[in-house]
This record gives structure tokens, sequence and C-alpha cells, in this order.
């Protein structure tokens, strides 16, 4: 499944160590809406996978 991450909102990540920055190896997205709807099991574990900046996005939310 190709995931086109304009479709992607509303991102909550789990995981964050803070021990772990900034690599935050074990953070991962645990819901978000795609294509405007709540993600679906298949959808999130293509998105988790798929995704370049889950390093970025576990920082970002731990200053927000």
């Amino acid at each position: 499944m190709k995931i086109d991450f304009n479709q992607v909102q509303d991102i909550e990540i789990d995981g964050v160590d803070t021990k772990d920055y900034p690599d935050f190896c074990d953070a991962f997205i645990a819901r978000c809406d795609y294509k405007g709807k709540e993600a679906t099991e298949e959808e999130l574990d293509a998105i988790n996978e798929q995704c370049d900046n889950i390093h970025e996005l576990a920082y970002e939310s731990l200053i927000d």
C-alpha cells in the first residue's frame, strides 16, 4: 500500500523515550487520520513503515 502523506493528519506519536534522544528508535505513529477518516491498523502499519521523519515527529511531540 502506497501512502499519500499529504492525506495524513492529526498524528499521535507513542513510544517516545526522552532518554533515547535524538534517536527515538521506539517511537511510532499510534493514531492518525488518513484521507479524512481514522486510519485502519493496515494503514497505520504502512504509514509507520513508509514514514521517513518519525524521529522529527517524536521530537516535535515533546515540545508541543
